[in-house]
């Protein structure tokens, strides 16, 4: 072009100009820029600043690439995913303190990093969207980049293997902020968009893309080639100063001083080819860097969406569109007068971004999954872009759970916020009590919760108009069907069959459109007379007498039938009366009292105090000082009147026990006297509550002193560590092998082992134990008890308990003592999320790089052989090839004493 325009004092700005823009982008506020596999930080030829990706990312396996970068050959990191099918491929991405948008740019490489010549296919998602399928073979490397909006303070970026893809890779991952308020004009239709980049053009530029610190965003601006069908148009460069004022994108001022001009009356066309059939969104930007106003139409696959648009000299201007339903993108800048030109193109695929779930859905799921404290892989949203297991979506709506075959226990309040829920299956969760909690489910449609041990029916059924299944074969379920039921109108499958249920049933089942099951119960009948005698709650009522006279018959006759029916209704009578008071005397020696338990024989009791609630009202300060929580209530910190400090465990409502079993758990601690088991110091059973009182523990427990704040106070030595382990097993063995009738503990844990003022240690909590016979060394439970991380595999299986169900969870406690880590946890590789399966081959092996930093070079080797190897054996799988707790105490003692003698270099 003849047209150059360019005066000394526009230079001078324009320098000015650069340098303030890359003193502004030295700073890189919001930039993080990771090394995918990389182990070390560096500092890259622009002055960008790397680090490596392993606190963002949890899973994965790492390796170095040789990639040829021109003329010489670089290393690259690699991170690959092998289980990425079960274990999600997820980085956590940070976006606090960025703007309303980000730019995310994942760059994959393969390389034949493996040797296989197989290079991978597999999908990647941000947050809710699954935004693109990468396909290695068709690129190597790969680059993407998405705007992304933000709106939460963490971004999922996840990749997902797909069947016979292999495995999924990544090389870097750079999230860079964006100007604030840009790539949003035009948009005010098309809300939860994400834009994947297709094209960004720096039009008018043959040699180099320009990225930063030209570009402060580090946007990457690609040099014009291959785009125009014909070569009449010229790449046009200028020195002019040009604003970006008003422009929220700020494209860069370089860019904006290039542009392909039209040199005759022509147009000036480019053709883009799209990935897919999709809407895309289109930014034009134009600056009149000519001394001339050139006017033009715009035109996109050959129709107009702008006429006459006019850039005037040094004006910088920028056009955005949306083009719906289009494979192929034909931009054509048609000639009205002077040179159509433009500076800049950018083409968008516009991605759909999943609605989230509702925040109070996700948070009762994460509730459920806590209690249950299994590890279900329920993290960021339950729909989108993969549903979590066991549930199902309609949209971003929860509408099935499927949780069958865990241990529930019971159906807690959480239950009761999945208001979408049309299916609920939790068949074979060890549920007990009553149904509860799930009135509020008002679209539920399908209810499975057979297989389990409910006796209760509840009071929620009436509200469940939906209802339209109904399974709760094989529980425990007594008395008679409530008419609530009956009044299910949608109800078409009723299945009660093996309960303890008795007749009648409500007439409003006796329908046609009712698929009703009954077998297996005592009697279930829509006849009021056909269970009479099976009924808990009815009386017995009196015998009709029929007396029939024959006229025939002399007075004699009529005067025997008389009197023998007069004595048979007497007779009749009397039963009735001697089993009515036989009830009444039944039930009120069952009512017990705290009056009446005072006035027991407390000799053999071992002097556990009967408290009144008023004086476990005054010890506590009326309930202040919370120090505990459990599924069976709430314990508080308490003073008694002599002055003794104790805790308080105070039972929930819907964990009372009937007068008799707490009298026999009373009974049962009251016995249980040994120095490494925490004692009963008394109980409270009034009608506010049953109430247990045992002595204060100021060493908070095991668990508090390894893992809790109770660690930032003192550490724990290995000779600590030992003289627990040792007082433990003293606790425990004594319970196998010292009481009568022996006790299995059934929640060895470290948060159950508890310590006084001098680290002794002493077992506690027998709320779950059982007793067991001289003659029976086992005992069979429908419930799996204990806490997850820490039961018995085979008592998990075969729920056949037994003491060698205790020795292997206190060998998962051991454990945590030589390694210094949770039976369960996250952190890491998923090879070490299971503390037994993880520390077992080492230990076994010898290999001791496994212990706990805070007590390496503080232990005698020997003391740390014995220690390792009875916490191998204690978790064999195999229960006959554990030891006894006898035999576990045996050689912890003979470690302890190894570790006392050994003086260690660092004063341990």
């Amino acid at each position: 072009m003849g047209y150059l325009w360019a005066a000394s004092w526009f230079i001078i700005l324009l320098i000015l100009n650069g340098f303030c823009q890359f003193s502004f982008a030295s700073d890189q506020d919001g930039f993080l820029s990771l090394a995918c596999g990389g182990t070390s930080s560096f500092t890259d030829s622009t002055n960008i600043a790397w680090v490596p990706d392993n606190a963002y990312v949890t899973t994965g396996n790492t390796t170095n690439l040789n990639v040829m970068d021109g003329t010489s050959i670089s290393s690259v990191p690699l991170r690959f995913f092998p289980n990425s099918r079960d274990v999600r491929a997820c980085y956590k991405l940070p976006m606090q303190n960025m703007s309303a948008q980000v730019l995310v740019r994942p760059q994959f490489f393969y390389k034949n990093y493996d040797g296989v010549q197989k290079p991978p296919v597999f999908r990647v998602s941000l947050g809710t969207a699954y935004v693109t399928t990468v396909n290695l073979s068709c690129s190597d490397p790969w680059i993407e980049e998405f705007i992304w909006p933000v709106t939460k303070e963490t971004l999922s970026f996840c990749l997902h293997a797909l069947p016979g893809g292999g495995f999924p890779v990544i090389s870097r991952l750079e999230i860079r902020p964006l100007p604030q308020g840009a790539y949003t004009s035009g948009m005010t239709d098309s809300p939860n968009k994400s834009l994947r980049k297709m094209y960004r053009v720096n039009c008018g530029r043959n040699v180099g893309s320009i990225r930063y610190p030209f570009d402060v965003y580090d946007r990457i601006w690609d040099v014009d080639q291959n785009f125009s069908p014909s070569h009449l148009s010229t790449e046009y460069s200028t020195q002019l100063l040009i604003s970006t004022s008003g422009i929220l994108e700020s494209p860069p001022v370089a860019v904006l001083q290039t542009a392909r001009v039209l040199a005759r009356k022509n147009d000036l066309t480019y053709d883009f080819s799209l990935a897919t059939l999709g809407d895309y969104y289109i930014v034009l930007y134009f600056t009149g860097i000519l001394p001339v106003s050139s006017v033009f139409n715009i035109l996109v696959n050959r129709e107009v969406v702008s006429s006459n648009f006019t850039v005037k000299n040094s004006e910088a201007r920028v056009l955005f569109f949306i083009q719906n339903r289009i494979k192929t993108l034909n931009i054509t800048l048609q000639n009205v007068s002077f040179y159509p030109q433009v500076s800049a193109i950018e083409v968008y695929e516009l991605v759909d971004i999943p609605l989230e779930s509702s925040s109070t859905t996700v948070s009762a799921l994460q509730a459920i999954q806590q209690s249950t404290g299994l590890d279900l892989g329920w993290e960021d949203d339950p729909c989108s872009p993969t549903p979590w297991k066991h549930i199902q979506c309609e949209g971003s709506v929860v509408r099935s759970l499927l949780l069958s075959d865990i241990s529930l226990r019971a159906i807690g309040p959480m239950f009761a916020d999945l208001l979408d829920l049309t299916t609920l299956d939790l068949h074979n969760t060890s549920l007990a009590g009553e149904i509860q909690n799930l009135g509020s489910l008002q679209e539920l449609e399908n209810l499975n919760l057979s297989f389990n041990q409910l006796k209760s029916f509840g009071s929620d059924f009436s509200s469940l108009a939906s209802l339209q299944t109904l399974d709760l074969k094989n529980n425990s379920l007594r008395g008679t069907v409530p008419e609530s039921v009956g009044k299910l109108k949608d109800l078409q499958l009723l299945n009660l069959e093996n309960n303890k249920l008795v007749g009648p049933l409500p007439q409003s089942l006796n329908r046609a459109t009712l698929d009703l099951r009954t077998t297996g119960n005592m009697c279930l009948s829509f006849s009021h007379s056909a269970c009479n005698g099976l009924l808990d709650n009815r009386s017995i009522e009196t015998p009709l007498v029929t007396v029939v006279i024959n006229k025939k018959q002399n007075g004699h006759n009529r005067r025997a039938i008389l009197i023998g029916s007069v004595v048979g209704v007497s007779c009749a009578l009397f039963f009735i009366s001697l089993l009515v008071y036989l009830y009444w005397r039944k039930k009120k020696k069952s009512e017990i009292t705290s009056t009446s338990l005072a006035k027991l024989d407390m000799r053999n009791w071992n002097a556990a105090r009967v408290l009144s609630y008023k004086e476990i009202k005054a010890a506590t300060k009326n309930f202040k000082e919370i120090i505990g929580r459990g599924s069976f209530g709430s314990v508080y910190h308490g003073k008694l009147s002599d002055g003794k400090l104790v805790a308080v465990k105070v039972r929930l409502d819907r964990s009372q026990l009937s007068s008799d079993s707490f009298v026999n758990e009373v009974y049962l601690l009251s016995q249980v006297r040994h120095q490494n088991l925490v004692s009963l110091e008394g109980f409270c059973y009034e009608s506010k509550g049953q109430i247990l009182v045992y002595e204060y523990l100021s060493g908070g427990s095991l668990a508090d002193n390894l893992y809790g704040q109770n660690r930032k106070k003192v550490t724990l030595s290995w000779v600590r560590r030992l003289k627990i382990a040792v007082d433990a097993a003293k606790g425990l063995d004594y319970l196998h092998n010292g009481s009568d009738p022996r006790i299995i503990h059934r929640d060895i844990k470290c948060s159950n082992i508890l310590l006084d003022s001098e680290m002794n240690a002493k077992v506690c909590d027998f709320g779950l134990s059982k007793q067991v016979s001289v003659a029976d060394g086992s005992h069979v439970t429908t419930v799996v008890k204990g806490t997850v991380g820490y039961i018995d595999p085979e008592y998990y299986s075969t729920q056949q308990l037994n003491e060698k169900s205790d020795v292997y969870s206190f060998g998962v406690v051991l454990l945590e003592l030589i390694c210094g880590r949770e039976p369960l946890t996250h952190a890491g590789s998923p090879d070490t999320y299971n503390l037994v399966l993880w520390a077992k081959p080492y230990l076994q092996a010898g290999a001791f790089e496994i212990v706990d930093e805070r007590i390496k070079g503080s232990y005698d080797l020997e003391s740390m052989r014995k220690t390792a190897y009875v916490a191998s054996r204690a978790v064999e799988r195999d229960p006959s090839q554990r030891p006894t707790m006898a035999q576990v105490l045996t050689i912890l003692k003979e470690a302890y004493s190894i570790q006392l003698s050994y003086i260690s270099p660092t004063g341990g």
